[in-house]
């Protein structure tokens, strides 16, 4: 959710010599663990939005903070606007009174940079650039400064590739907009030290952020659990299974996050979130899971970048009206339902039908759905299609994180399910307070393939010690606002209900993308998930 935003590239020459006293021969490649002293200088190289952010942070919480920018005068116009944003916050009582302009320097060349401790870069996402300004700062600063970079796409490892003294060189990603945003990924390279991360990490700490380690991973943490938020709607829409506004609707409201995918990468832009999602594919060497979207690909090339250009999944322009999801007209609601088994997560529904004066009736058996009055069988979605069950009148409804928050249900029905079965079916959700939007019959739904792949992803990357569990559903409460700690939620639901979602999913659609993880089968039982159906 963060990326950069045309910031001037960084000059690779033109920098004074560093007096040779400054590099002490032998001098240990490490820096001291615990957080930065509030004393120790911090500078921001990069002066568009995620820099003024990281500065704003560090200024606030009692540096002196230098900013330098390649391009003549931006250092000096962004500490000017700097100055105004803490000055607002002061006057409402968000900050105390302090000398926070005296602390706020803009510096004329990279030189000045000399006696900080932390060095943070939000340039332009482009490797070499980065490269260059960090093989100028290692022959500036002291080998006791910790270099970060704030990069949302590229290896950290990569890009400290070149240094002589890696091991001071870590990620430090924070999320726009960093002085609201509390999450801060962590990111350790290939060579960097343990006390050099944990010298960023408990600094982010003193900062008020909220931190989480992270392996140098394509995406790192959030933006590699991530992408199947987006990736599912997209194939969606290019199945034709619902229009935009639709499918944002049922993740919205039926799924409970915060905005839907088309929504959401048209406020990203969708040059942005395109560009994150292929370089997370090619970094996996074009792993399936990670493929991205044509559709979207073919707005980028349309120049329909979304909010920012006036038009992407949706209009922006003076007047311009966002298409309503479809919905289902009112039906009556049957005088009376079996719930048959345990219908785990949507046990909610039971207690909405009884509320809404639907008489419930319960059946022990095996297999979890509801009867309605009409005969038809309305089961919680596996990842299968309606019309792979046998008989007639057969309907799946989608998941959701708490059903009885909910606004809306998804459904589908079978082939073989007559209009009475239907109706009644949307009926009884209407009478619980939702609207209902029919779909078509196709495996996984919209919310519970997205769940599902979501979880997937997470528990790979816990597998494959990218973050602990505790912060990768940190990161992924935090980085993108999602309702529910992912993979606590799962443990809850039942990671085997996840894996037979996927499972079904990856038989029809035989390609390496739905297949479970072994992350994930792992947190199940072999034998029980042989003998899923």
């Amino acid at each position: 959710m963060t990326a950069e935003d045309g910031v001037a590239p960084v000059a690779a020459d033109g920098v004074a010599a560093v007096a040779a006293d400054r590099i002490a021969p032998g001098a240990a490649d490490r820096v001291a663990p615990g957080a930065l002293d509030r004393t120790t200088p911090v500078a921001v190289v990069g002066t568009g939005t995620m820099g003024r952010g990281i500065a704003q942070v560090a200024l606030a919480a009692g540096h002196q903070v230098w900013l330098y920018d390649a391009a003549e005068g931006r250092a000096k116009t962004a500490a000017d606007a700097i100055a105004v944003r803490i000055d607002r916050m002061v006057e409402k009582g968000k900050l105390p009174a302090g000398d926070y302009a005296a602390r706020l320097l803009p510096a004329a060349s990279l030189s000045e940079l000399a006696d900080c401790g932390l060095v943070i870069e939000a340039i332009a996402e482009q490797l070499h650039v980065k490269q260059g300004l960090f093989a100028e700062l290692e022959n500036i600063v002291s080998v006791d400064c910790l270099l970060a970079t704030n990069t949302s796409s590229l290896s950290v490892t990569e890009i400290a590739g070149s240094l002589s003294r890696p091991g001071r060189f870590v990620g430090l990603h924070f999320f726009n907009p960093a002085p609201l945003l509390p999450l801060v990924e962590v990111v350790s390279g290939f060579a960097t030290d343990e006390a050099a991360a944990a010298c960023a990490y408990e600094t982010a700490k003193a900062w008020g952020k909220t931190p989480v380690r992270s392996a140098d991973t394509p995406g790192f943490i959030v933006n590699r659990i991530a992408r199947p938020f987006y990736a599912e709607a997209f194939r969606l829409y290019e199945e034709r299974v619902a229009d935009p506004a639709t499918i944002d609707a049922v993740l919205r409201e039926c799924g409970g996050f915060k905005m839907g995918p088309f929504e959401l990468t048209d406020l990203i832009g969708q040059d942005v979130n395109e560009a994150v999602t292929r370089s997370v594919w090619q970094a996996f060497f074009q792993d399936p899971k990670f493929t991205p979207s044509l559709a979207q690909q073919r707005l980028v090339q349309s120049g329909r970048l979304g909010q920012k250009s006036g038009q992407g999944w949706f209009s922006y322009g003076e007047g311009a009206q966002r298409p309503e999801p479809a919905t289902e007209p009112p039906a009556d609601a049957p005088d009376r339902i079996t719930v048959h088994g345990d219908l785990g997560p949507a046990k909610a529904l039971v207690k909405l039908a009884q509320e809404a004066g639907i008489e419930v009736g319960f059946e022990d058996d095996a297999e979890p759905y509801i009867e309605l009055r009409g005969g038809g069988q309305l089961f919680p979605t596996d990842g299968l299609p309606a019309g792979a069950y046998e008989g007639e009148d057969f309907l799946v409804f989608d998941w959701s994180f708490d059903y009885a928050a909910a606004t809306r249900i998804a459904l589908a029905a079978g082939p073989r399910t007559g209009q009475k079965a239907r109706a009644e079916a949307a009926g009884l959700f209407q009478a619980m307070g939702k609207k209902v939007t029919y779909i078509p019959d196709v495996p996984g739904m919209i919310v519970a393939r997205t769940i599902a792949m979501l979880v997937d992803l997470a528990a790979d990357a816990v597998a494959r010690e990218v973050a602990s569990q505790e912060d990768a559903d940190t990161a992924m409460r935090l980085g993108v606002n999602y309702p529910v700690r992912l993979l606590d939620w799962a443990a809850e639901a039942g990671e085997l209900t996840v894996a037979c979602v996927l499972r079904n999913l990856h038989e029809y659609h035989p390609t390496g993308r739905y297949g479970p993880t072994p992350g994930l089968l792992g947190r199940i039982d072999p034998l029980e998930y042989r003998d899923l159906r």
